[in-house]
């Protein structure tokens, strides 16, 4: 796996709710100009757990179509039961996605060897590599660095999405996968720089939607061991980095992408639109970067 900044790509919908295709194709083909290594879609940033089958099906489709190699493709299960799970990465698999992303299972608490077990039966039956993804604050469970080290060691599990902000936490996994072919991913941008910075691969990122070539020239660039030029980037884009975080992922990028006139901003219910002082701050951090 390629080592940078993945966009965690939204899902765009029409005002009746339904899929855009024609804006999620717009969507893609603005990343395929950016130095992003790859597209992340149908995590939470994605609106996955709102939609069916047949449309996360389609938006796979769509997006492997049009990136047509050019970009890794990485979509995310967001699924609880182990059977579904594999059943959902072989679909990927058919549909021509590079690598699939797992959120540890939410809402039913699986307890530490339950939730080795679940990735270990998924990596085990996944036709392309696995990656781990984990965010206690979205799922109840966690994945320690130690339990990340353990299954490191399985030839399918190649990375980790991580959505910790601490950057100890993200210190120890570097350090406990030092001597795996294991990559360590942060899923936040305010610690993407950071962590390329003391070893890890890059980060999935949510404001890959809106400055794409930000985070590709940001995190190639750490990457390169050229520091002092990643931390311009990283200094003159955290706020927007923050911003985008706003109340409910992903109601700020959805709201800058429409202030950018390239997607109308429909969320799916319950989740409503950014409120009227978050997008007010939000576009003044975006016009003072000549975004809008």
């Amino acid at each position: 796996m390629k080592k940078g900044a993945y966009t965690l790509l939204i899902t765009p919908f029409k005002e009746d709710y339904s899929l855009d295709e024609d804006a999620l194709r717009n969507l893609v083909r603005k990343q395929l100009e950016s130095d992003i290594a790859g597209i992340a879609p149908l995590g939470v940033t994605g609106e996955n757990s709102l939609m069916t089958t047949n449309e996360v099906k389609r938006v796979v489709q769509i997006i492997v179509e049009e990136s047509a190699g050019k970009k890794a493709v990485l979509p995310d299960i967001c699924l609880m039961g182990t059977e579904e799970s594999i059943d959902r990465a072989k679909l990927y698999a058919d549909l021509g996605a590079d690598y699939v992303v797992a959120f540890t299972p939410y809402l039913i608490l699986p307890r530490p060897d339950d939730l080795k077990r679940y990735y270990i039966q998924l990596a085990d039956s996944s036709p392309i590599p696995l990656i781990l993804h984990s965010s206690k604050s979205r799922t109840g469970v966690e994945l320690t660095p130690e339990m990340t080290a353990e299954l490191a060691k399985h030839p399918n599990i190649i990375a980790t999405k991580d959505g910790k902000k601490e950057l100890d936490h993200l210190a120890k996994l570097i350090y406990l996968t030092r001597d795996d072919d294991f990559l360590v991913f942060t899923g936040k941008d305010t610690t993407a720089f950071p962590t390329v910075a003391f070893g890890g691969a890059g980060s999935f990122s949510v404001a890959g939607n809106v400055v794409p070539e930000v985070m590709g020239n940001m995190i190639n660039l750490a990457l390169k061991g050229k520091n002092e030029e990643a931390n311009q980037y990283h200094i003159q884009y955290y706020s927007l980095f923050e911003a985008l975080r706003f109340e409910s992922n992903p109601m700020a990028a959805k709201k800058a992408l429409e202030y950018m006139g390239l997607i109308n901003g429909t969320l799916r219910p319950p989740l409503a639109p950014l409120s009227e002082s978050k997008s007010s701050l939000l576009y003044s951090i975006m016009k003072e970067r000549g975004l809008v």
